[in-house]
């Protein structure tokens, strides 16, 4: 019986992808002697590469002219296959889209996934997932249900401009127009279970990544708690039919207090319908507050993006008869036990029958081996292991990994 490893590595940040990575993983096994079948498996967690994984698992690839997060034209990739779309939202809103050294928390929009979603729908997807991470946004998917028809609107009924500080001017949400999107089934691709707002909120945690400073984390917290009391008020009139015009609903002066026209009442008390709460819901501050849009207008339903990835790609029959998973990311450290895409490849790994043995190729490891084990991996090859300086490194990252694989082939393939 021909011996198989099945290689499910996701990206090198900065250095490779996880077909760059698949690929040096198969190289150094061919090396070293290994004359089995190599089931190459790149992998992603709903974040930069997820389109990468689809395609390489049999998607087709489809390319789309979107607005980008600053408003300029970019091209943006989506998957497709057999009615299911695996979108990723970095592709028309990621910080890769800005130009180096350059941010714009306060007007980046999240309008481009929209887009990809309504093409997606147009292609005939019943089933959307979409990945979220590395993106430029915090404007709560604002620009992402406007791209759907919505219209945000001042205390005059002009336009808002995009971005989540115009939020803070947000006066009326009539949602009049916006895409009937119901025949389709939503997933929100992440591992990330912020809520929407405050101190482990959106803009509190993620704003300084892209470049806010701690007046535009204020000013962009009020802006989306504003967007929230105004956004699940007009989605309970438009489901419950509690008055308003044709969807929308307004928030009586932009000076009041967001929260104070809404309130929480067991049953809509005093004729206001009950808020749904979305914004409180982990998830909901994905990617900018992308995953609170997602799961309000789109009734998303969120799951880790490994598994669902890994699922897309019918990682559980790649698994049969396999000797060894080597699987691995840029750095094994803390946030990898928290969903990352090797702990996700361990997992299935272990809950195959009969379980496969699984080790990791890193840039770095900071993890003990009593963390490995616990995470279901064997054990872990890093490249500062042969290399300490990590410049170098993340350089010569391919012709490193093969070597790596090399010993893993001589430890674990005798």
């Amino acid at each position: 019986m021909v011996e198989r490893v099945v290689v499910a590595p996701d990206k090198f940040k900065g250095s490779l992808s996880a077909t760059d990575v698949t690929t040096r993983v198969a190289a150094g096994l061919a090396a070293a002697g290994f004359d089995g079948e190599i089931a190459g498996v790149p992998v992603a967690d709903g974040g930069d590469g997820t389109v990468d994984a689809a395609v390489s698992a049999g998607y087709q690839r489809v390319d789309e002219e979107v607005p980008g997060p600053v408003g300029n034209v970019v091209t943006a990739s989506f998957a497709l296959l057999d009615g299911t779309a695996v979108i990723e939202a970095a592709q028309a809103c990621g910080l890769t889209l800005l130009p180096f050294g350059e941010f714009a928390p306060l007007t980046a929009t999240s309008r481009g996934v929209g887009h990809l979603i309504l093409a997606a729908s147009r292609l005939g997807a019943k089933q959307i997932v979409l990945g979220v991470g590395g993106v430029a946004t915090t404007d709560g998917g604002a620009g992402l249900v406007r791209a759907l028809g919505a219209r945000l609107l001042d205390d005059d009924g002009r336009g808002l401009p995009d971005g989540g500080a115009a939020l803070n001017r947000l006066a009326e949400l009539d949602l009049s127009g916006l895409r009937d999107l119901s025949g389709v089934e939503f997933w929100l691709a992440s591992d990330v279970d912020n809520p929407l707002l405050g101190a482990h909120g959106a803009a509190s945690v993620y704003g300084p990544q892209k470049g806010a400073s701690g007046d535009d984390v204020r000013l962009l917290e009020a802006g989306l708690a504003r967007w929230a009391d105004v956004a699940e008020a007009a989605v309970a009139i438009r489901r419950g039919g509690f008055g308003g015009q044709h969807g929308s609903v307004r928030q009586r002066g932009s000076g009041q207090q967001p929260g104070s026209d809404w309130q929480d009442g067991p049953d809509g008390q005093d004729g206001r319908p009950k808020r749904f709460l979305t914004a409180d819901e982990p998830g909901a501050g994905a990617a900018g507050g992308l995953g609170f849009a997602a799961l309000l207008f789109l009734g998303a339903r969120m799951r880790p993006g490994i598994e669902l990835l890994l699922e897309l790609a019918s990682f559980g029959e790649r698994l049969d008869g396999a000797r060894l998973v080597i699987t691995g990311e840029g750095s094994l450290d803390a946030q990898t036990l928290h969903g990352k895409a090797p702990v996700g490849v361990a997992r299935a790994a272990a809950a195959h029958q009969p379980p496969v043995p699984v080790v990791a190729v890193a840039g770095r490891c900071t993890l003990s081996p009593d963390e490995l084990r616990a995470a279901g991996i064997s054990a872990a090859y890093a490249l500062t292991d042969i290399e300490p300086d990590v410049i170098q490194c993340m350089t010569n990252a391919g012709p490193l990994v093969e070597r790596l694989t090399e010993r893993i082939a001589a430890d674990w393939l005798r």
